[in-house]
């Protein structure tokens, strides 16, 4: 039914009566899950597995808890009215005064913030290019993206999205060659940053001397904490991040910081606009304001009292998988992303596979997900626990791996 026609309907009702009609779905009986739903556990409802995470912020298991000041506001922010442009504004004017960029706008993840980043550079605020993309034949605007080998990922398939193309390099040699009336952006992914010949600062200076705009993909690299401006100090034309990692924000938001041109054209690829490729990638009211309250806490941290707690509660862990025989254990911190402590586990059994041990704590009570990187060795973190779960894991993995290894 049209907008008109409801109108035309609704004015031709008793208004009493008018909208039960309309929508008779609409009744004033609530179900009486309805009435409570905190009392409801959607999850056993459902029949869903919950599960302590043992392994870190990974997408498929949901990244990270949301602290309760975040839900809060998410709640709050649900009760009121009012423009999505105007809460961008706003929060984007905090946010990148707190990330030392010159703007900044809350997007639907990470991901989304390198599509919108690159269109903005495409595109500028010019609307009738905003409508053409992703179809950049003969339209005069650049469609390749420079990307060192070793940094060219599944997640660059964001770039793809805007209708431009992914040219690989290794050397400087190579991007002086590549860089053409084409080159629409130099695309950085710190994460891998040793998998590439050049670092970042000088991939910044090699954009600044051909006039190319530079990125960066953050994701999931804070802590430290510094991540979250160093890379904007250091001249990077923008920056994406998660905000459901270490921040705890919504898992579907994240950050596009960056110089403030590209940030307002990238704006005018998202909604509430809806003639462009953003219009899917849809952040409301409540994500963005739960996205500025879980930055604004992240910030004002003790990062170094957190910093002991992990690495106490990790010790517990380690302590109870050392004292099954046959099992080895190295603590270490990952040095470029999920910057925490991590325990690595190996055994003296190459037929026992990782999977095993796996699956022995996927399928036991409480379910317990490690991550594994190897098919004889599995890691363990502890940052996305909850307090106590610690004691949990290392009871369970001492059982399971003495089971397993005996």
């Amino acid at each position: 039914m049209k907008r008109r026609d409801i109108l035309k309907k609704l004015s031709l009702l008793p208004f009493a009566g008018g909208l039960a009609s309309l929508y008779p779905f609409q009744s004033a009986k609530a179900s009486p899950a309805a009435d409570s739903p905190a009392n409801r556990d959607l999850f056993k409802e459902l029949g869903i597995r919950t599960f302590i995470n043992a392994a870190g912020t990974y997408t498929f298991m949901t990244g990270s808890l949301m602290h309760d000041y975040v839900t809060d506001t998410i709640k709050a922010a649900s009760k009121e009215f009012c423009l999505l442009d105007e809460v961008q504004d706003k929060v984007g004017e905090k946010i990148a005064a707190m990330t030392h960029a010159e703007a900044a706008v809350v997007t639907a993840g990470a991901f989304s913030g390198l599509t919108l980043g690159l269109a903005g550079i495409l595109t500028g605020t010019d609307v009738e290019k905003v409508k053409q993309l992703p179809h950049l034949e003969g339209t005069g605007m650049k469609s390749e993206v420079i990307c060192q080998k070793g940094h060219d990922i599944d997640y660059n398939h964001a770039f793809l999205n805007t209708g431009c193309k992914i040219v690989p390099v290794e050397t400087v040699e190579d991007v002086e060659k590549a860089i053409n009336e084409k080159t629409a952006l130099m695309h950085f992914l710190n994460i891998e940053a040793d998998k590439g010949k050049i670092m970042h600062e000088e991939w910044v200076a090699l954009g600044k001397k051909h006039g190319i705009p530079t990125s960066n993909d953050i994701a999931a690299d804070v802590p430290p904490v510094s991540n979250l401006w160093k890379f904007n100090d250091m001249g990077f034309d923008f920056v994406v991040i998660s905000g459901g990692k270490a921040m705890k924000g919504p898992q579907s938001a994240g950050l596009l910081m960056g110089k403030k041109k590209i940030i307002e054209a990238a704006r005018v690829h998202m909604p509430p606009r809806g003639f462009n490729i953003g219009r899917g990638m849809k952040v409301n009211k409540e994500e963005v304001l739960g996205m500025y309250v879980a930055l604004e806490h992240y910030l004002n941290y003790d990062h170094e009292k957190e910093w002991k707690i992990w690495e106490d509660n990790i010790a517990v862990i380690e302590k109870a998988a050392k004292s099954v025989n046959g099992v080895n254990t190295k603590l270490f911190v990952p040095p470029l992303g999920n910057i925490t402590p991590t325990l690595e586990i190996t055994w003296n059994k190459p037929e026992v596979k990782a999977k095993d041990i796996q699956e022995k704590l996927r399928s036991g009570s409480p379910s317990i997900e490690v991550i594994s990187h190897s098919e004889n060795s599995i890691n363990i973190t502890v940052w996305v626990m909850k307090q106590g779960e610690e004691k949990i894991v290392a009871k369970r993995l001492n059982e399971e791996l003495t089971k397993i290894l005996a």
